[in-house]
This record gives structure tokens, C-alpha cells and sequence, in this order.
């Protein structure tokens, strides 16, 4: 309403009013549709240029009951342990599911049902055979990832199993899934990194790569990439719109993974800065720099919580730095947050959230609130400037959320 305040000539009144009757015209709506939202002719499938069916680059699934009380059912649960009515149905209906993926799952389970070994469903209860994760790219190439608790088993026994499963996907029946590679994790726990139980490569290729922004990317087994990867470069483009960096700028990439988004704003920074939790992400993230010619980043592995504090001291107070953060689902460590906090120098932050509420929101207030010398929130606070939502999961209820904070 400010605007009204200023003088206005006769003249553009008068031109404002003719042009008010005019749009009201019926006639002439779909003009001002076309003006105003260019995309209202196209359906909703048609102005998302990603894909929409088939889109996750990576999917895990899981080795349970099914339906029919089958243990060997590959495939998502439905139900809930609480009621105790949990089963375990395929994925072969499922939109977002790449046919490649269903497929090897399929054969998983052709495979396990053929095996005298049984499933690990509860680990106290015994069992072998456990999730299987795929992972493919946009040239189709396919990476396979069999999970499995080795009991009691010897090593001699661990190898012929390994074996067998190998000879099923090179010359049996799952040779029709036509896999790049295959890996097999021993593991104890719910989830292993590779540095708790390294992935066995039985076959093909160690690594699988991607193209996007004009790199080309290594991923590794167990490295994080976002898991729609047309969508992924909307986000990362969005990212880095809201940035605002410049050759004067240091760009820090905290929970970076494979180190797409300092990478792909490298050559507008002086300096690109990562920290990244999984050393196989890290080492990812320094081959696809010196792959693509990049010089000017440094990845450092470990705990953000640890490194970040450190890192930020070692630089001088005159150089501006720009912090992006990408943090899982639990959000950033406290830890984190005071040094970003703390660090006057870093002046906008841009925060990508799969998961706004919970954990999220915390550090959202703890980035915005009054300096707090209890919480050792002592720096200015951030302002929260912008916020931009990116579809990345159709057919689902869950987005990213890109918020711009500056101060």
C-alpha cells in the first residue's frame, strides 16, 4: 500500500482505470492468464519438467513376511510393529519406483527363496539374508547392495555364499537384471557405514557415476546423493541462486555428501569449503573435483560438530563466507549451530530441509533468536529472508525446503 502514498498523474490514473475495465473483460482473461501464470494451459505433470514416475535413483528394500506369511518376501512394509500387523508387499505398483529397480528386487527374492539359508528378520532370532538397496543412473547402469548377518558362519562358509549369489547375477536367472556391480555387506547392526563393515565388491564396476550441473559424479555404495536426480538439479540451482556468491567469497558446504553444490558454485567463489560425515562421500567429492579440473575446494571428513569450529578459526575475519547446510533428518548438531552462530564473518546461510519440523525447526530458532550467552548463542541472530520449496518426491506428502537466512 505504500505505493499509493506517492503522487500519480492524471494521466496514469486515468490510463490505470481504462486498463482495470479492460482486464475485466471476459474475453480477455486468458490474456491476463497468460501474463501473469504462463503455465496455466499445461496440467500439473506437464509444467514439472523432472520426472515425476520413476525417479529414485536409490531404493532399499526390505526381506520380511508377506501377505501370504511367506518370510521371503521382498519388498516395503505396510502396518505398523506397534499393532504387530507388519507385512512386507512388493514394490511393483509403486509410481516413484523405477522398473529396474522392482526388477532386481524380484530376482532377490526368486534367489532367496531358492537359498537353504533363512531371512534375518529379528537378529536375536537368527537368520542370514537382509535388505537389498539399487542404486542407478540417468545412462541406466544399475548397482546392486545385498546386506547380510553372518551369524556364526566361517569365513570359508561367508565365501561360498557370496559365491553362489554371485553366480545367480552374472549367470543365472538374475543375468536379466543386467547389474553394473555388485556389493555385499556383512553387517551386525541396523545400519553399517563402510568404515564399520566394508562393502565387498563380488563384481563389476567399484563406482557409479552421474551427470549434473556439467560434472560428472562418483557415488559410491553408501555415499549420499539426492534420490531424485533431475529434481536434484532444480534444488541445487535454487541453492545456488539464493547464495549470492562471488569471486570474493568462501563457500562453506556443510553435511556436503559427494559435494555437488560447492562444486557446482565453485568457479563463482575464491573457495569451496566441505565437511562431510562418510569418508567415502569425501573421497567421492575430491575425484569428481579433480575429474572436472576444480582447485580451489578442500573436503574434510568427520563430525561438523568437531571440524567446524576449527576450520572457521583458521580464517581471517576480513573474508566473507557464505555457509550452505544439508543436514539428514535430525537436523545439525547444537555444536554447529554456535559456531555458525558464533562466526560473524559468515553473513548468509542457506538451509536445505528434508523434514522442516522436529529437529529443524530447533535450529531454525536457535539461528534467529536474541544472543543468548547461556546458550553461547552470542553472534548476531540470522533473519529469515526466504523460503523456497522443491518437489523431490512426487506422489508423496514430503519436499525440500530451501530457506534463505541473512544478516
Amino acid at each position: 500500500m505504500a505505493g499509493l502514498k506517492r503522487r500519480v498523474p492524471l494521466h496514469s490514473l486515468r490510463y490505470f482505470i481504462s486498463m482495470v475495465g479492460l482486464f475485466s473483460k471476459p474475453g480477455l482473461l486468458p490474456w491476463l492468464a497468460d501474463v501473469v501464470t504462463p503455465l496455466w494451459r499445461l496440467s500439473y505433470e506437464e509444467q514439472l519438467k523432472p520426472v515425476i514416475n520413476g525417479y529414485r535413483n536409490k531404493s532399499t528394500f526390505s526381506v520380511n513376511r508377506g501377505p501370504d506369511g511367506n518370510p521371503k518376501t521382498v519388498g516395503f512394509y505396510l502396518g505398523t510393529w506397534r499393532d504387530g500387523n507388519v507385512v512386507c508387499v512388493q514394490s511393483n505398483h509403486l509410481k516413484n519406483i523405477p522398473e529396474k529397480h522392482s526388477q532386481v528386487a524380484q530376482y532377490y527374492e526368486v534367489f532367496l527363496r531358492q537359498s537353504p539359508l533363512e531371512p534375518c528378520l529379528v537378529f536375536h532370532e537368527g537368520g542370514y539374508w537382509r535388505e537389498l538397496t539399487v542404486r542407478t543412473n540417468s545412462q541406466g547402469h544399475t548397482m546392486a547392495i545385498i546386506t547380510f548377518h553372518p551369524q556364526k558362519l566361517s569365513q570359508e562358509e561367508l565365501h561360498v555364499q557370496k559365491e553362489i549369489v554371485k553366480e545367480f547375477f552374472i549367470r543365472g536367472p538374475g543375468a536379466a537384471c543386467g547389474l553394473t556391480s555388485l556389493y555385499f555387506q556383512e553387517s551386525t547392526m541396523t545400519r553399517c557405514s563402510h568404515q564399520q563393515s566394508p562393502y565387498q565388491l563380488l563384481f563389476g564396476e567399484p563406482y557409479i557415476f552421474e551427470e549434473l550441473l556439467s560434472l560428472k559424479i562418483r557415488i559410491s555404495p553408501d555415499a549420499f546423493f539426492q534420490i531424485n536426480t533431475a529434481g536434484a538439479e532444480m534444488l541445487y540451482r535454487t541453492v545456488g541462486e539464493l547464495t549470492g556468491v562471488n569471486s570474493d567469497t568462501i563457500l562453506l558446504d556443510i553435511c556436503c555428501g559427494t559435494g555437488v553444490i560447492g562444486l557446482s558454485l565453485a568457479q563463482h567463489t575464491s573457495r569451496v569449503l566441505g565437511i562431510e560425515l562418510l569418508e567415502q562421500a569425501v573421497e567421492d567429492a575430491r575425484w569428481t573435483a579433480a575429474f572436472n579440473g576444480i582447485t580451489n575446494s578442500e573436503f574434510h571428513t568427520g563430525q561438523a560438530e568437531k571440524i567446524l569450529p576449527g576450520l572457521l578459526k583458521s580464517k581471517e575475519d576480513g573474508q566473507s563466507i557464505v555457509a550452505v547446510v544439508n543436514p539428514a533428518r535430525a537436523g545439525l548438531h547444537y555444536k554447529v549451530i554456535q559456531a555458525i552462530r558464533n562466526f560473524r564473518a559468515i553473513h548468509t546461510l542457506v538451509f536445505v530441509s528434508c523434514k522442516l519440523h522436529g529437529e529443524s525447526t530447533r535450529n531454525v530458532i536457535e539461528l534467529c533468536c536474541p544472543p543468548d550467552p547461556a546458550k553461547k548463542l552470542l553472534g548476531e541472530p540470522f533473519v529469515l529472508q526466504q523460503a523456497v520449496p522443491v518437489d523431490l518426491f512426487p506422489h508423496t506428502p514430503h519436499c525440500e525446503l530451501v530457506l534463505l537466512f541473512t544478516r
